[in-house]
């Protein structure tokens, strides 16, 4: 079984929903593959959250009833993605909302830089989803910038004051893995741009640009002496590149 089998199928294991023969597939690959065994407590532990979490309200009698008359049959054995993982994101980006410090705990290594892309387009996410993404609104950057003092033990080197393409929305605090960080967020028309500063040392932050692109999101990666810059969003690259380039201050 390989580990994009696996890791398919993972949630249906933590379910006992898998029959016995791909059941003990599961078992056999996660007890010898240490990083889809992550996976696999990452998956238990966010459900645990959800459980202990989320309120829990009774179902009516009546509910229950129509529910059991048009339960589905039983799940084949090549379990689909939309059946259980989708919802395993969905409970994912719940608990990335309510609970940051348990997932900076739980989820990456540091020094791998897909885990980098990964954490970006993570906490990208968690901006999108938040009720209140900026401790502080404003489109100076001088008056952005200003508000990190005593609140971070670096000062973000950020220029660009937003423009007609993209204008600055404001700042907050978050997190990046196991450090605190500068969030500055822009605007692309109705798309958020999120741009996120930190201390880069004990990471392998790539000292020239790295471009990916993780989960339908365009993450640009970039290094400044001790800080690094992750920019994230879900337009097109290019602009991705333009933006870069003036929050560099590079030359049009």
């Amino acid at each position: 079984m390989t580990c994009a089998d696996a890791r398919d199928l993972v949630l249906a294991h933590a379910r006992g929903a898998l029959p016995p023969g791909d059941d003990a597939a599961v078992r056999e690959h996660l007890a010898s593959c240490a990083a889809c065994a992550r996976v696999d407590h990452v998956d238990r532990m966010l459900s645990e959250v959800l459980e202990q979490r989320l309120p829990q309200h009774p179902a009516s009698l009546a509910l229950k009833r129509r529910l059991a008359a048009e339960w589905p049959a039983p799940p084949r054995a090549r379990t689909s993605f939309k059946r259980f993982v989708m919802p395993a994101l969905a409970a994912a980006a719940v608990v990335l909302a309510l609970t940051p410090q348990l997932y900076h705990r739980l989820v990456v290594v540091p020094g791998d830089r897909n885990a980098l892309v990964t954490e970006a387009v993570n906490d990208h996410v968690r901006v999108l989803l938040s009720q209140r993404p900026m401790d502080v609104e404003s489109s100076d950057v001088h008056q952005v910038k200003p508000w990190f003092a005593g609140r971070l033990d670096f000062a973000p080197a950020v220029a660009f004051d937003g423009d007609a393409e993209f204008p600055l929305r404001g700042g907050a605090v978050g997190y990046f893995l196991d450090r605190r960080a500068a969030v500055f967020l822009y605007s692309r028309r109705l798309h958020t741009i999120s741009l996120f500063v930190v201390r880069a040392d004990g990471l392998d932050w790539p000292e020239r640009r790295l471009e990916m692109s993780s989960r339908g999101f365009r993450v640009i990666l970039w290094r400044a002496g001790e800080l690094g810059y992750a920019l994230v969003s879900d337009v097109d690259m290019g602009e991705l590149r333009t933006l870069v380039a003036k929050v560099r201050g590079e030359p049009a």
